[in-house]
């Protein structure tokens, strides 16, 4: 019989139990993977949107490389009542060329959340788009303020596996962190925190360039690819299926208003695809701080999605294996909480010296096999990012960066627990995370609204 003490034990075993089995079907899709016949990107009219606000530091620069790479393609950036420059950089550049285009918003309407900023560059390009167009050979493409897009990037989602496929609504490109091999991410900062910020940046990398790629993998396998909110490419017409339905592509409440597009995209019956042979940068987030203010949004961002889950289930759209796969994905925060929650209880209880586990905590065979479970996923990511992303570092070098992507991963609890404490207290604000370029000052480190 399966008493409370029982259902405690077993509890951990069966989180580690989904967790292997959801990494080991990671690792195998990462590993082999296809490489994607490429496409013509002259088959399709393409949009950039760039949502902005306070991005001074790094638009220019953004928008000029999209304009110099991508020459026949036309760029929206949107203004979310930005108290820098942004408005006026982008303006100048607008102004010799008419292929830029600013889309100023304004309080209070602005600073709502990135979903709004989008819909408002949306219903931009509905207006400028003229009567007969054909919209399914459209394609907008979300590129973040401080997002380089790879040179080949439209060759590769044109082709048969993104949008060469007509059923192909959306298209995820692979995420890298410009910044990983910077010296000395923070410059006014000493040695030791140098160090341990170039470490921070570099797990970001190891974590979009291998893991989550491999997740991504594993999802077009299972038909519940997830779209993200840099190098998102969606068909107009798909976005506009989805706004018959929903009255608007991007959900202004949503915090993660990537992934929620990719649902709906789902829903409507449209395919999402993960193209890993190309990809868009970033920069990666050296501070501590700004780094757990961006997670903590995506993880309340993941509890928000829940109440997807009954639509979901109920979709044609939707195969079992990819039910099984979006509530994995909707569950993690809940998960880490309450993984977090027995631990301190167990903590707890063993240090009272009244444990009724006291006989199983202590085989230490299956502490260690335990031990080694939850370290080894991690750690075997280290030599395959070093063989694929950094040859030139020693293998060694790779088997201590799987190992740091164990500690690292410690961080989910963290902001799991404070994404639900956020949910519990109604807080549901966007918060914008601060660019690395940006002075760092006594305020806070992100914006609400």
């Amino acid at each position: 019989m399966l008493t409370f003490d029982r259902l405690l034990f077993l509890f951990p075993f069966v989180l580690l139990a989904c967790f292997l089995l959801y990494w080991a079907g990671a690792r195998h899709a990462y590993l082999r993977r296809p490489a994607h016949e490429g496409g013509d990107p002259g088959a399709f009219d393409w949009h950039f949107f760039v949502p902005c606000r306070d991005e001074e530091t790094v638009v220019g620069s953004t928008v000029t490389r999209l304009r110099t790479d991508f020459p026949a393609a036309h760029v929206w950036v949107v203004d979310d009542a930005s108290d820098d420059r942004t408005a006026s950089v982008v303006a100048a550049l607008a102004e010799d060329d008419v292929r830029v285009h600013l889309v100023s918003r304004r309080r209070p309407d602005a600073r709502i959340g990135k979903g709004a900023a989008l819909n408002a560059a949306y219903a931009e390009l509905d207006d400028f788009l003229p009567d007969g167009a054909d919209r399914s050979r459209v394609v907008v493409c979300v590129v973040d303020a401080d997002g380089h897009l790879a040179p080949d990037a439209l060759h590769a989602v044109s082709g048969p596996a993104g949008f060469g496929d007509p059923e192909m609504g959306g298209v995820q490109v692979s995420v890298r962190m410009r910044n990983v091999d910077e010296p000395r991410p923070l410059p006014e900062r000493g040695r030791t925190v140098n160090a341990l910020a170039r470490l921070l940046v570099r797990m970001q990398d190891m974590e979009f360039a291998v893991s989550n790629a491999g997740m991504q993998l594993l999802r077009g396998r299972t038909g519940s690819v997830g779209l993200g909110g840099n190098g998102q490419f969606t068909r107009l017409t798909a976005l506009d299926r989805i706004a018959a339905a929903e009255r608007r592509p991007w959900q202004r409440d949503a915090l993660l208003e990537d992934y929620e597009l990719g649902l709906h995209m789902i829903l409507g019956g449209y395919r999402v695809a993960h193209i890993a042979d190309t990809y868009v940068s970033q920069e990666g987030l050296p501070h501590a701080r700004r780094f757990l203010t961006q997670r903590t949004r995506w993880a309340q961002g993941n509890l928000q999605c829940v109440r997807y889950a009954p639509r979901i289930v109920g979709s044609r759209h939707y195969s079992g294996r990819g039910v099984l796969e979006t509530l994995y994905t909707f569950m993690q925060p809940l998960a880490h909480v309450a993984s977090l929650a027995l631990t301190v209880f167990l903590v707890a209880v063993l240090a009272l010296g009244h444990s009724p586990l006291d006989s199983a905590l202590g085989v230490w065979p299956l502490v260690l096999v335990l031990c080694l479970l939850s370290v080894l996923p991690f750690a075997l990511w280290g030599p395959v990012y070093r063989r694929d992303f950094a040859p030139e570092r020693s293998w060694l070098k790779g088997l201590l960066w799987g190992f740091a992507l164990w500690l690292y991963a410690y961080h989910v609890f963290v902001v799991a627990s404070r994404g639900l404490l956020r949910v519990l207290r109604g807080k549901n604000g966007w918060a914008k995370t601060r660019r690395n370029a940006e002075v760092v000052g006594t305020g806070p480190v992100a914006t609400e609204a």
